[in-house]
């Protein structure tokens, strides 16, 4: 008897099961159900969409060939049959049925021999009031995009407020500020931009980046209602008012899960749906998938929420595969992510350092700082990557990086992620084979520096100084028990020194052995240089004369300048 595979949701995941399944049996009939008729879009290219980057939204729907995936094209070119303007409503489990309802309002049942819920995510909602007033948008679907890249292109848009400084409320913070520009808010309820994502020095380069842009930045307010009376006019705050024409909540997500709840499908605390590793729910004939599941987090060994298009797509293979008779297993993320920032890329994978001492390891983090080519190639710039790893085990645990207008920083990050996954020690990445010529990367790549400025760390050698440490010593500069020895040659570092006379001395690193006697031994030494690497130099200069209270201030002046530090 012929086998018939239900899916419900015909985004990413769905439609990637289905599409696999098929290839590895023809003779079974596929039907993919979904309640809009936009279907199968690249969800995560909406604030390109959106900037002006892409210039159709058909192309989101589109191939590499150009084919629209509507169901015209899932039944001619995959012998899919795809039901869109249709709901599901119920699974009866006992029947293997789920219940239809189309636009129409025509009701009725279909039958499965094995099921896969695809129904993703929801945004998450803030209980205040004025959500349901006109111009306020989440950017949960496709539909949502089209409607405010009308509104923009109508010319009835001029104060945009973005409520979270998440993935999408930095994208789409970008989108509106740079082609369109339009005076662009973004008001986040913790104190930096993508809270637990990237540590807080990295989250400060991204913002400063957009502020440059002439993004503005709220942190640490809590939005309590959205002011208007059909449209909404502005945005209302614990400490302010900001009047906005459009407003996009970007607060997060909870997986729509309410069918498999109902269905009896076991669900974690937060409504996520539990599968094991070949994305089998409780229900062995139901399986599920991206945004709707818990995985195993490959860092902490715990089941983790991690809602990537990419893994999602990854996961509708092994279901697929599975469907078909295999034995595909998906064990887990570190959860590898890129967010482009104007002519910049913020990047990560794993776990921050906070996040990591949460989770109860005895977490510490490095930051360097270096041209993401050979030095003396004419075109390069520097970027930034940091490390964190378990102090005792010495474990990689996350990394994290900022700069480059994209490949120059996600094939570092992409490099690092496998070792997150296994396990490795921070020796790994010392020895991580780089790929290497002048226009791409350096002789010894970032990567290999972060390993061993890490090592260095950790086996005593280094004594660094986190920018944020930086920033609060620099506030109480003038309280005497601090100097700055600046590193760099005297052009670039003399004019600190006549700026900071008490407290600044520049002596460039070529000259400190035979200028040691200049040194003050009563205060702690603060080294600096434009990266790090001076400095470093310095402190073991330093050491041998036995001045040892000193540190050297990570990613240098480049990185606090980066991060919004004026001198």
């Amino acid at each position: 008897m012929t086998e018939n595979i239900v899916i419900v949701g015909a985004v990413a995941l769905g439609a990637k099961a289905a599409c696999r399944f098929k290839r590895l049996r023809q003779d079974a009939n596929v039907t993919i159900i979904d309640k809009d008729e936009l279907i199968s879009y690249g969800g995560c290219g909406i604030p390109f969409y959106v900037a002006g980057d892409v210039s159709d939204e058909t192309e989101l729907r589109s191939t590499s060939f150009h084919m629209v995936r509507d169901e015209k094209f899932f039944l001619n070119d995959k012998g899919v049959v795809a039901m869109t303007g249709t709901e599901v409503t119920k699974i009866d489990r006992s029947k293997k049925t789920v219940h239809i309802k189309k636009s129409s309002g025509e009701e009725g049942d279909i039958s499965y021999d094995k099921l896969v819920l695809a129904t993703g995510s929801v945004p998450r909602k803030l209980d205040m009031p004025g959500t349901n007033l006109k111009n306020v948008f989440n950017v949960s679907n496709l539909r949502d995009a089209i409607a405010i890249k009308k509104k923009i292109t109508q010319g009835q848009v001029e104060k945009a407020v973005i409520i979270g400084a998440g993935f999408i409320g930095l994208e789409m913070a970008q989108a509106l500020a740079d082609m369109w520009e339009i005076e662009t808010t973004v008001i986040e309820y913790f104190d930096q931009v993508m809270p637990g994502f990237v540590s807080h020095s990295i989250s400060l380069m991204a913002q400063r980046c957009m502020e440059k842009d002439g993004v503005k930045f709220h942190f640490e307010e809590i939005v309590q209602a959205l002011e208007g009376d059909e449209y909404v006019t502005a945005v209302k705050t614990n400490k302010r008012t900001v009047p906005a024409d459009m407003v996009i909540m970007s607060v997060g997500i909870v997986p729509n899960t309410i069918l498999a709840k109902e269905a009896g499908i076991e669900t974690g605390p937060g409504g996520h749906i539990i599968v094991n590793e070949r994305m089998q729910t409780s229900d062995p004939d139901i399986y599920s998938g991206g945004d709707c599941v818990l995985i195993k987090n490959l860092v902490t060994d715990k089941a983790a929420y991690i809602p990537l298009e990419s893994m999602a797509n990854r996961q509708g293979r092994v279901i697929g595969t599975n469907l078909a008779g295999g034995d595909a297993r998906f064990k887990g993320g570190v959860g590898s992510f890129v967010v482009k920032i104007f002519e910049k890329s913020l990047a990560g994978a794993g776990l921050t350092i906070d996040v990591a001492r949460k989770e109860g390891f005895d977490a510490v983090s490095i930051q360097v700082a270096q041209f993401d080519r050979a030095h003396f190639y004419p075109e390069k710039e520097i970027i930034y990557l940091e490390l964190v790893v378990d102090r005792k085990t010495r474990t990689v645990l996350g990394i994290q990086g900022w700069g480059g207008e994209g490949s120059e920083m996600v094939g570092r990050i992409n490099a690092v992620a496998p070792l997150i996954m296994n396990k490795a020690k921070v020796e790994d990445v010392s020895n991580l084979e780089i790929a290497y010529s002048p226009p791409f990367a350096s002789a010894m790549d970032i990567v290999n520096a972060l390993g061993n400025t890490t090592e260095n760390f950790l086996d005593g050698m280094y004594k660094p100084m986190q920018m944020e440490e930086f920033i609060e010593c620099w506030k109480s500069r003038n309280n005497g028990d601090c100097f700055f020895l600046d590193c760099r040659a005297d052009a670039d570092a003399i004019p600190f020194q006549e700026k900071f006379p008490e407290i600044w001395k520049s002596i460039p690193h070529d000259e400190l052995e035979r200028r040691c006697d200049e040194v003050p031994r009563d205060k702690k030494i603060i080294l600096l240089c434009n990266t790090g690497i001076r400095s470093y130099e310095a402190q073991i200069n330093l050491a041998a004369h036995g001045i040892e209270d000193t540190v050297s201030v990570e990613s240098g002046i480049s990185g606090l300048k980066d991060c919004g530090i004026e001198f």
